[in-house]
């Protein structure tokens, strides 16, 4: 009995020793270079047991392989033998087994891990992390794109697992989180030694539409354009270029965001302290076209100090017309300072204001009554507008046109580029209205017409023409209208048919016209202004003598 007790522990021990001594496959096991040769290494992984390896396996990427015999190595048992009764072993799983393994708890860890890129694939790159490969995105590489990423090939250096999955095999890495959180930490050192109004120096990294960013040592600031000088900045470029070094004040930190705002034009003096002494009210200088916009033209005094031209203090004759027209960007001209805010910072100028007003020259040089000569250079239905002297217009209204014709039918005689002469009636200077007359240029006929003749006056007609209401008739070639009733004192005589054309006669003018050119005539007015003054001169109608008796004796003592 004790006999058979002692075979079957020897038999489990021996069982035991066989388990113990026998490798597993499929698992991790450790081995001894017994030799090297024909580029593979031959390693013996116990209970007689040896298998190749290909030196290669024992080298990291970008670099010779180190294996000697005697070096103890850790090799994947695939399988206890192969045909030729050698075991198949292989370097490259049990560095990635031990890799897995141990990136699996930096992982979980959320700690870094070492790596060295080796090689490129579509949208990023293969990096080896000890055995395992991982892919390292592009966007992951560092925190601005790489052009060149040859200098950071085969380069051993820290990692941040983002993803892994060991039955997939996939590891997904990055770079640019390590150097995130490796700059996170200067800027915040960085940035705990500034302080708002701290002056100091910087190097021009990057410049941008809006601005540049300098380089204050580990932590970037932004220099908006229009904090880098007192003058008009179009683009950063004019006066920064990268690599430059530049000395900026801190304006303002944003200790949450680590936002760094920075300014040069704060290390030089404000203009904007003597504008008021150097340009006073109505003073005129010489400045530089700086910007056009729809609203006027901004003009440089002096660098840092612009001003402003309306589109209404451009011109005197230019109206509605964009101010580009009229100026052209880097043009030199000769402005009057209108109106300084300096709280505001504006300065108000004028362009026309260093010109005569042209409608106060020509009321000075052709005062009423001059003849002028022009070009026609529009057409209303209220009138001619005519080109004159200094790019202005007159106006020639419709009734100043002809003596003879209405002024709807006047006016038809004229067209755009016509060259007419005309007179002047009027310069209003403060309405910048010049009022011309084309037909004052042969004289006012009526006036002529009429000389010396006044109310009360009495002249010879000529009968031109019988109506029903009354006679026409002519008079230094001026017609005139008497009205039935105007015909004669008795009512039996006012009939227009007991005269006739051609008739000559003395009426008695009751009105004289200018404005419509018309004579007021009366024949019955003359014989009652005879009558009285027959009474007046030779008789008294209370004395019982008749007309007849009084005309009778006047006519005798004649």
């Amino acid at each position: 009995m004790a006999q058979n007790v002692s075979m079957e522990d020897f038999e489990a021990l021996l069982q035991e020793s066989f388990e113990m001594d026998t490798p597993e496959e499929g698992s991790v096991v450790k081995g001894k270079v017994i030799a090297v040769e024909n580029g593979q290494a031959i390693i013996d992984v116990g209970y007689k047991m040896e298998g190749r390896v290909d030196v290669k396996e024992f080298a990291n990427p970008g670099e010779a392989p180190e294996i000697a015999v005697g070096d103890e190595v850790e090799v994947f048992l695939r399988a206890a033998e192969n045909a030729r009764g050698e075991a198949v072993i292989s370097r490259e799983m049990a560095r990635r087994e031990e890799a897995w393994d141990r990136l699996e708890k930096a992982y979980a860890d959320d700690a870094r891990v070492e790596g060295a890129i080796f090689g490129r694939v579509k949208g990023g790159f293969t990096v080896d992390l000890g055995g395992a490969v991982a892919f390292l995105p592009g966007s992951q590489v560092d925190v601005r794109p790489v052009r060149d990423a040859g200098p950071l090939m085969g380069l051993k250096q820290p990692f941040q697992i983002l993803k892994m999955d060991r039955r997939r095999g996939n590891i997904v890495v990055s770079r640019r989180a390590i150097l995130e959180e490796s700059r996170a930490e200067q800027r915040a050192e960085v940035i705990g030694k500034l302080a708002e109004g701290d002056s100091i120096d910087g190097v021009v990294k990057n410049i941008t539409e809006y601005g540049a960013f300098v380089d204050l040592g580990g932590v970037d600031g932004l220099l908006h354009v229009t904090d880098m000088a007192w003058r008009r900045v179009n683009h950063p470029s004019e006066i920064l270029t990268i690599g430059e070094t530049i000395k900026v004040q801190v304006i303002k930190i944003n200790k949450e965001t680590h936002r760094i705002s920075l300014g040069m034009k704060q290390l030089q003096d404000d203009p904007w302290d003597l504008v008021a002494g150097k340009y006073p009210l109505e003073t005129v200088h010489t400045g530089r076209v700086t910007n056009i916009t729809d609203y006027g033209a901004f003009v440089e005094l002096e660098p840092g100090v612009e001003g402003l031209v309306h589109v209404s203090e451009m011109s005197w004759t230019k109206k509605n017309v964009h101010p580009g027209k009229i100026v052209s960007t880097s043009q030199e001209v000769e402005v009057m300072v209108l109106e300084i805010d300096g709280a505001k910072r504006r300065v108000s100028l004028g362009l026309k204001q260093t010109m005569r007003n042209p409608w106060e020259v020509f009321a000075e040089t052709h005062p009423a009554g001059t003849e002028v000569e022009g070009e026609v250079k529009n057409i209303t239905e209220f009138g001619l507008f005519i080109g004159l002297d200094g790019e202005i217009d007159g106006m020639v209204h419709l009734s100043d046109i002809s003596w003879d014709e209405r002024g709807e039918e006047a006016i038809q005689n004229f067209k755009k580029g016509d060259m007419v002469q005309a007179v002047v009636s009027e310069v209003d200077t403060d309405k910048e209205r010049i009022s011309l007359s084309i037909k004052a240029l042969a004289g006012d006929p009526f006036a002529e017409a009429i000389g010396g003749v006044k109310r009360g006056s009495i002249i010879t007609v000529e009968v031109t023409a019988i109506e029903e209401g009354g006679i026409e008739v002519d008079y230094e070639g001026m017609k005139s209208f008497i009205r039935r009733s105007d015909l004669a004192r008795d009512r039996a005589d006012q009939r227009p048919e007991r005269f006739g054309i051609g008739d000559k006669f003395d009426v008695r003018v009751t009105n004289v016209d200018a404005k419509s050119r018309r004579l007021g005539l009366s024949i019955k007015a003359r014989e009652i202004a005879e009558e009285k003054e027959a009474v007046e001169q030779y008789g008294s109608s209370d004395s019982g003598a008749s007309l007849g008796d009084i005309l009778g004796a006047a006519l005798n003592k004649d």
